[in-house]
C-alpha cells in the first residue's frame, strides 16, 4: 500500500536531499528521484512518473528540474512546485558561483590552469558517454536512427537552427503516431500509484485545467522573467542586456537538456558575443559536471565570465555575480511557467498518441545533436587551431592537423576507457584528469 500523503515539511527535507544529491547529469538525477520518490517514499506511481517525465522532456529547459517541479506541484500545489524546483537548483547555483569566481580571478595561476586543462579533456569523454547512453535508449529502430542521422547532418554540416530541427522531429513523430506507426505509440506499463496519484484521482482543484488561473500564472511568471531583463536593457551598461536576451531565447529553445543545446550556446557565446573562448566553455561544463544540480548551470559560468569581463560600472566581481544571477534567473523562471501553467492540461492529455510520438522523435533527434556536440567539442579539445568556414550550403569545421595536442588526446582516451570499460564514475575520472593536468603544468614550469 502506498504511503500516506507527505506533509509539506517532510517534502521540503526530501527535495533538499535530492538537490544535494543531484550529481551526474539528467539521467542520474532522474534515477535518483525515481529511487527516492517512487521506490522508497512511494509518493508517485511508476506510470505517472513516466508521464510527467515525458512531458518534461518535450519542454525546453532541464527536464530533471522540471520533473521535480511537476511532482512537487502534484503533492503540494504551486508552492510545492516552486520549493521542489528551487531546491533542485540552489545547491549547484551556490557552488558554481564560487567555482566561476575562482576561474575568473585565478585562471592564470599555474595550478588552476593545469586543473582546467585536464578537466577539459575528461569532459569530452563525459559527453561521448552521454551520447552512447542516450543513443542506446532512444535509437531502438531504424526510424529513430534515420532521425538522429538527419539531425546531425542538419546542424553540423548545414548549420540549421536547433529549434527548427527539434520542431521538425516532433512534427514527424506526432504525424507518425497519429498515422498508427507502431514505433511511435505510447508504451506505458501499469504499476501501483502513490500519494500524487491519489491527488489526481480525488480531482484536486489545482490538477484540473482552469484557463483564468493559467492566465494569471502566466502573467506573473512573464513579469518575473522579463522584469530584470527590461531593467538591464534600460540601464544599457555592460553585458547584462545581451545576457538577458540571449538566455531568455535559450529558455524557449533548449530542448533535450544541457548536452543537446551546449554546442549552440558555446558557438553563440564564443563566435557572436565574444564572452569566452571555445576551451573555456568546455572547462565550464567540467565545473557543472562536478556540482549538484542541472548541467544547464554551465550557463551560469558563461554569465559570470561575461559580467566579469564587461561589468559596466559595477566592477568585475559584482558584475560577475550579477551576470551569473541574471543568467540563472532567466533560465529557470520559464521552467516554472511551463509546469505551473501547463501541467493541468498535460494531465488531461495523458496517453495522447501525438504527444508520445513527438517525444520519441525529439529524443532521437537529440542524439544526433549530441553527436554534433561531441564532434565540435572534440575538435576544440584535441586541436589548438580550428577554422569555421562555409562552402556553398555547407558549414565546415576544419582542424589544423599540425595543431593536434597529444596530451589532450591521451587524457581524453584514458577518460573514455575509464568510464566506458572500467565503469569508473564521472567525479573520479574528472579528478584524475585534473590531477594529471596539474602535474603536467608543474613539470613544464620546473
Amino acid at each position: 500500500m502506498a504511503d500516506a500523503h507527505p506533509s509539506f515539511g517532510e517534502a521540503f527535507k526530501v527535495w533538499l536531499k535530492i538537490g544535494l544529491l543531484s550529481f551526474g547529469g539528467p539521467a542520474a538525477q532522474i534515477a535518483t528521484m525515481h529511487r527516492i520518490l517512487v521506490e522508497e517514499k512511494r509518493w508517485v506511481g511508476e506510470v505517472r512518473f513516466l508521464h510527467a517525465l515525458n512531458y518534461c522532456m518535450l519542454l525546453p529547459g532541464p527536464e530533471a528540474q522540471q520533473l521535480a517541479t511537476y511532482i512537487g506541484w502534484l503533492l503540494h500545489r504551486g508552492l510545492g512546485g516552486i520549493v521542489a524546483g528551487t531546491l533542485f537548483v540552489l545547491p549547484g547555483f551556490l557552488v558554481m558561483m564560487g567555482l566561476a569566481g575562482l576561474y575568473a580571478g585565478f585562471h592564470q595561476v599555474p595550478l588552476v590552469e593545469g586543473l582546467f586543462y585536464g578537466v577539459k579533456a575528461a569532459v569530452l569523454a563525459v559527453v561521448v558517454e552521454a551520447l552512447l547512453r542516450i543513443g542506446r535508449r532512444a535509437l531502438k529502430g531504424r526510424e529513430f536512427l534515420w532521425i538522429a542521422m538527419a539531425a546531425f547532418v542538419a546542424i553540423f554540416f548545414l548549420g540549421l537552427p536547433f529549434p527548427l530541427i527539434v520542431l521538425t522531429a516532433g512534427l514527424i513523430g506526432a504525424l507518425a503516431a497519429r498515422g498508427g506507426h507502431p514505433a511511435f505509440q505510447p508504451k506505458l506499463v501499469e504499476a501501483a500509484g502513490g500519494a500524487a496519484d491519489r491527488v489526481i484521482e480525488a480531482g484536486a482543484d489545482h490538477t484540473r485545467p482552469d484557463l483564468p488561473r493559467s492566465l494569471a500564472i502566466t502573467a506573473v511568471c512573464l513579469a518575473l522573467w522579463w522584469g530584470p531583463v527590461a531593467v538591464a536593457l534600460a540601464w544599457g551598461e555592460g553585458a547584462f542586456g545581451s545576457l538577458g536576451l540571449f538566455f531568455s531565447k535559450m529558455a524557449v529553445v533548449t530542448f533535450g537538456g544541457a548536452y543537446a543545446v551546449l554546442a549552440y550556446v558555446a558557438q553563440e557565446a564564443v563566435e557572436v558575443h565574444g564572452w569566452l573562448q571555445p576551451g573555456e566553455m568546455l572547462e565550464g561544463l567540467g565545473l557543472a559536471e562536478t556540482t549538484p544540480g542541472p548541467l544547464i548551470l554551465v550557463n551560469q559560468f558563461v554569465g559570470f565570465l561575461a559580467g566579469f569581463r564587461n561589468p559596466g560600472s559595477l566592477g568585475p566581481w559584482l558584475g560577475g555575480v550579477a551576470g551569473a544571477t541574471l543568467t540563472v534567473w532567466v533560465t529557470f523562471v520559464p521552467c516554472f511557467l511551463w509546469i505551473l501553467a501547463g501541467a493541468p492540461y498535460v494531465e488531461a492529455l495523458r496517453g495522447n498518441r501525438a504527444l508520445s510520438g513527438a517525444l520519441v522523435a525529439i529524443t532521437a533527434a537529440v542524439v544526433g545533436v549530441i553527436f554534433n556536440l561531441s564532434v565540435w567539442f572534440g575538435l576544440h579539445v584535441l586541436f589548438t587551431r580550428v577554422a569555421e568556414t562555409r562552402v556553398g550550403i555547407l558549414h565546415l569545421t576544419i582542424p589544423d592537423p599540425a595543431s593536434l595536442d597529444p596530451l589532450s588526446l591521451i587524457l581524453a582516451a584514458a577518460a573514455a576507457f575509464a568510464m566506458l570499460r572500467l565503469h569508473l564514475g564521472m567525479i573520479p575520472t574528472l579528478a584524475a584528469c585534473g590531477t594529471v593536468g596539474v602535474m603536467w603544468r608543474l613539470l613544464l614550469l620546473s
